[in-house]
C-alpha cells in the first residue's frame, strides 16, 4: 500500500476521534439502564391522590383553600313536647324542645326554629312562626279548644338546610278554672277580706274603731249654719265628671249628708250639673235627705239644675251664679279641671266660706291656696264613713288601711333586704328578698 500523503493524516485522525467516542458512549447508556432498573418503586400502602394542575416554576405558591361550606342538615332538636297552657283561659298550647346539638357556635349553627303544626300526625304541617336560636320553648296561641293537634319543631340554619324533629301530640287545649300563676292576689285578696269582716264585726259590737279628724269635713256643719244665720244659699258642685267616675260618686254621697242638714236647718241648696245623669241622681239623692229629715214639703227640685256638657260652658254658668247670688258656703267636690282656680277665687271675692276637694293633684294646690278646708285625695272618697259612722262602711274603710298598711311593710321590708343582701351578698336574704318581691309583684 502506498504511503500516505501529508493531506490525508488530519482525516484519518477525525475518523479515529469518532470511533473512540462511540465506544465510550456504549457504556454509559448500558449503566444508565441499570440505574433505572434498580430504582425502587412506590409504596402501595399510600393511596394515589387526585392529580394536580402543573404549576408553572414561574409562578407564586397559592394560598390554601377555605373550607368548603357544609351543605348537610343540623341535627334536629330532641324531646319535643306539646301541652296544654297552664293557668290560662284556654285556646294555647306550648311547646318545648332541648336544643339541637348544632345550636352554638360551629359550621352547621342553628339561627332559629321553625315551628310546624298539623291536624293529624300524617300532616301537611304548616309552619306557625319562629323562635330564634337559644330558645326552647313557644306557646300557639291560635288553637281551638277540645282539638287534637300535633307538632314538629325543626331547626333552621342561616342557609335554609333544615332538621325536623319527630312528631309531638296529640295536645288538647282547655280552659283552667283557676290561674296559678297568680297566687299571690289570692292571697292579698284573703288579707283584705279578712280585715274587712274582723272591723265590720267590730263596729257592729259597738267598740269603734279609731278614724282621724278631717278638718274638712268637720267644717260642713259650721259652713252650713253660717248660712242659715245669713239667710243665704249654699252652692254645691259635684264636679265636672259623669256618674262613671268614682269622685262623682263620693260627691254624691256628701251631698246626701249635707242636703240632710240643710233641711233640718231650712237653708236653701243649689246644685248646678255638668251632666243629666249627674243631674237626675242629684235630684233623687236631694229629696231622698229632704224626706228622711222630715222636711219633704222644702224640696225644689228646681235648685238641682243643668247647665251645659261644654267644660267651660259649666265653668261660666257657675261662677255667674256665685256672683249673682252670693252664696255663703260654697263646696266644690269631685272631680276637677281649670275651673277650680275659677270657682275658688271667685267664691274668695265674695268672701264664703269654701270647702274643695278633688283626687286630681293638678288641682289640689289652687283649692288650698284659695279654699277654707281641703279634702285631699282620699279624705274625699273616706267622707261617706267618717260622716255616717255606719259599721259597714267603716269597716270597709279599716280594712282598706290594713291593705295599705301591709302594701306600705311589704315595700320598706323588701327595700331592706335588697340593700342589705347586695352588700353582704349573703345568698339567703336574696331568696327572701326575691319571694317577697313575687308576693307583691307576681314575680
Amino acid at each position: 500500500m502506498p504511503p500516505l500523503s501529508t493531506p490525508h493524516l488530519p482525516r484519518l485522525a477525525l475518523m479515529g476521534a469518532r470511533v473512540r467516542l462511540r465506544r465510550r458512549r456504549l457504556p454509559c447508556l448500558l449503566l444508565l439502564l441499570l440505574l433505572v432498573a434498580s430504582a425502587p418503586a412506590d409504596s402501595p400502602a399510600t393511596p394515589a391522590g387526585p392529580a394536580s394542575p402543573p404549576v408553572p416554576l414561574s409562578a407564586p405558591a397559592a394560598p390554601p383553600a377555605a373550607p368548603a361550606r357544609p351543605t348537610d342538615a343540623p341535627a334536629p332538636p330532641s324531646g319535643v313536647k306539646a301541652q296544654d297552657t297552664p293557668s290560662d283561659g284556654g285556646s294555647s298550647i306550648t311547646i318545648t324542645w332541648s336544643p339541637s346539638p348544632d345550636d352554638g357556635a360551629g359550621r352547621k349553627t342553628v339561627t332559629a326554629y321553625e315551628i310546624l303544626r298539623a291536624s293529624a300526625p300524617e300532616g301537611p304541617f304548616r309552619s306557625l312562626g319562629l323562635a330564634p336560636g337559644g330558645y326552647t320553648t313557644y306557646r300557639d296561641p291560635s288553637v281551638k279548644d277540645g282539638e287534637a293537634t300535633f307538632y314538629r319543631v325543626a331547626a333552621v340554619t342561616e342557609s335554609g338546610e333544615r332538621g325536623e324533629s319527630d312528631i309531638a301530640g296529640p295536645a288538647v287545649s282547655s280552659q283552667q278554672w283557676f290561674n296559678l300563676e297568680r297566687w299571690n292576689i289570692l292571697v292579698i285578696a284573703g288579707f283584705l277580706f279578712a280585715a274587712i269582716i274582723f272591723f265590720i264585726e267590730r263596729g257592729r259590737t259597738g267598740r269603734r274603731s279609731f278614724i282621724r279628724r278631717i278638718a274638712g269635713l268637720d267644717a260642713l256643719e259650721e259652713a252650713i249654719g253660717r248660712a242659715t244665720e245669713m239667710g243665704k244659699p249654699i252652692l254645691f258642685s259635684p264636679g265636672v265628671h259623669d256618674m262613671d267616675d268614682v269622685q262623682t260618686i263620693a260627691a254624691i254621697t256628701i251631698l246626701a249628708h249635707v242636703a240632710r242638714k240643710a233641711a233640718a236647718y231650712e237653708t236653701n241648696l243649689l246644685v248646678p250639673n255638668r251632666h243629666s245623669l249627674v243631674m237626675t241622681t242629684g235630684r233623687e239623692t236631694v229629696k231622698e235627705s229632704y224626706l228622711a229629715a222630715g222636711r219633704p214639703d222644702s224640696y225644689r227640685e228646681d235648685d238641682i239644675f243643668y247647665i251645659s256638657d261644654e267644660h267651660f260652658g259649666y265653668v261660666a254658668g257657675v261662677t255667674a251664679m256665685i256672683v249673682r247670688e252670693r252664696p255663703a258656703t260654697c263646696l266644690y267636690l269631685g272631680a276637677s279641671g281649670a275651673e277650680s282656680i275659677l270657682f275658688a277665687e271667685t267664691g274668695n271675692s265674695i268672701g264664703a266660706i269654701q270647702i274643695g276637694g278633688t283626687a286630681e293633684p293638678a288641682q289640689l294646690p289652687f283649692f288650698v291656696a284659695a279654699c277654707d278646708y281641703t279634702l285631699i285625695g282620699e279624705e274625699l272618697f273616706a267622707a261617706s264613713a267618717y260622716l255616717s259612722g255606719e259599721p259597714h262602711q267603716i269597716g270597709s274603710l279599716k280594712g282598706h288601711d290594713a291593705g295599705k298598711a301591709l302594701a306600705l311593710c311589704g315595700i320598706v321590708a323588701g327595700s331592706l333586704l335588697t340593700t342589705f343582701a347586695s352588700l353582704s351578698g349573703w345568698p339567703l336574704l336574696s331568696e327572701v328578698s326575691e319571694g317577697l318581691r313575687s308576693l307583691f309583684m307576681n314575680r
